[in-house]
């Protein structure tokens, strides 16, 4: 710890004619004098840490916790506002309509799946197509416990979020997933605006 300096007599004597001209912000506080060693403030009471779960050398830690931040993207669609006729959308979500066009995204990479994903979309709607499948399947767990998480079924994840984008917006007016008996949460139901 640096020791205090002493004030010199001709810098005691300048702080002296300093104060005297000086108005107190505080007449009631005493001002320490200007060579007194600083007084250190007291430390506040840290709050109590909870224990650490206990842990051998060589256990696996616990992965079973999510790692996303927004809510599962299922949770999202479903709470999606319906864009389309009502009486369709149960229908689609049903699996009561055929779709009249699919494709099968799994097992690319995302600079694959994208630009096919971009050509098949904007391709059917140019067709007059209404109801598409988009298959992305569900994904294999990646996660090899890295300090970065990997997401399970990138695609999935993915492919809604470049439909919410242009161009690929512009054309589409609902996204749900796919009924069980056309793929389920691996495959989501687009159904598209009408071509003008």
């Amino acid at each position: 710890m640096r020791r205090p300096r002493h004030l010199s007599a001709e810098e005691r004597a300048l702080w002296d004619r300093v104060a005297e001209r000086a108005t107190p912000l505080h007449p009631t506080r005493q001002e320490p004098a200007p060579d007194a060693a600083p007084v250190p403030k007291p430390k506040k009471p840290s709050a109590p840490r909870s224990p650490a779960p206990d842990f051998r050398i060589g256990q696996k830690a616990d992965t079973t916790r999510s790692h996303d931040i927004m809510r599962p993207l299922v949770d999202r669609l479903a709470t999606a506002p319906v864009n389309m006729d009502s009486k369709s959308f149960g229908k689609m979500k049903r699996g009561k309509l055929k779709p009249e066009a699919r494709i099968d995204l799994h097992g690319m990479t995302m600079a694959e799946a994208h630009p096919e994903l971009v050509s098949f979309i904007l391709g059917s709607q140019s067709m007059g197509r209404r109801l598409v499948l988009v298959i992305t399947g569900k994904g294999k767990d990646r996660d090899e416990g890295g300090p970065i998480p990997t997401r399970l079924g990138i695609l999935r994840h993915q492919v809604p979020q470049w439909m919410a984008l242009p161009p690929l917006s512009q054309a589409i007016l609902q996204i749900t997933p796919a009924h069980l008996k056309h793929g389920g949460h691996g495959a989501y139901y687009v159904y598209l605006r009408r071509n003008r």
